[in-house]
């Protein structure tokens, strides 16, 4: 899968894009603190062929599109982001307005939208446009009839894209899980509730 925008293009990872990958995820995960740990890298390197793989795998399937994707500039090239789809199997029934037909507290599955922007690229709206372009794809092209993403209490950076894309942003009343705090949910328009 392969989209663009005005400014970036969405594409599959390649072994190339390994330095810029694990620099940005060592800054949005680990703090800086694993870039030059050579274990780190391995690890990276691992993830990475295991990403292109399953990429190979789900379209020979048939299967969602799941998985990460670069993020680059149009004008450079650059890897300056990820964005991609994920399988959510989890607690949304916590959520009174996910609930519906009275699934209670129960986990059920949503398909997930992710993205992550490199922090000398942050405030230039790349993440809304990746995430934007992927939103599109889902909804037009697999037909989905809405997606999700989550996130903490406090990252309101990541709480800004959900509303820039158009989210209806919903908190959680129950302090667990962590990562299901604030939920964005974005209904395909060509589909009724």
């Amino acid at each position: 899968m392969r989209l663009e925008t005005e400014r970036l293009v969405v594409r599959s990872l390649v072994p190339g894009d390994l330095e810029a990958v694990h620099r940005l995820l060592d800054e949005a995960f680990d703090g800086g603190r694993r870039v030059g740990d050579p274990g780190a890298l391995a690890e990276r390197r691992s993830w990475l062929a295991w990403t292109a793989l399953a990429e190979e795998w789900h379209a020979r399937l048939h299967q969602p599109p799941y998985g990460e994707r670069g993020v680059t500039l149009k004008i450079t090239g650059e890897l300056v982001g990820l964005v991609g789809y994920a399988p959510c199997l989890n607690a949304f029934g916590q959520i009174p307005e996910l609930r519906g037909n009275g699934s209670g507290g129960g986990n059920t599955p949503e398909v997930g939208l992710f993205w992550a922007v490199a922090a000398r690229h942050h405030r230039r709206g790349y993440a809304t446009e990746a995430a934007r372009a992927l939103t599109a794809y889902a909804f037009e092209s697999l037909r989905l009839r809405r997606i999700v993403a989550t996130t903490e209490s406090d990252n309101t950076a990541s709480q800004g894209v959900m509303r820039k894309l158009g989210m209806h942003v919903l908190r959680n009343p129950l302090p667990e899980p962590p990562w299901l705090q604030v939920v964005g949910v974005l209904v395909n328009p060509t589909f009724k509730e």
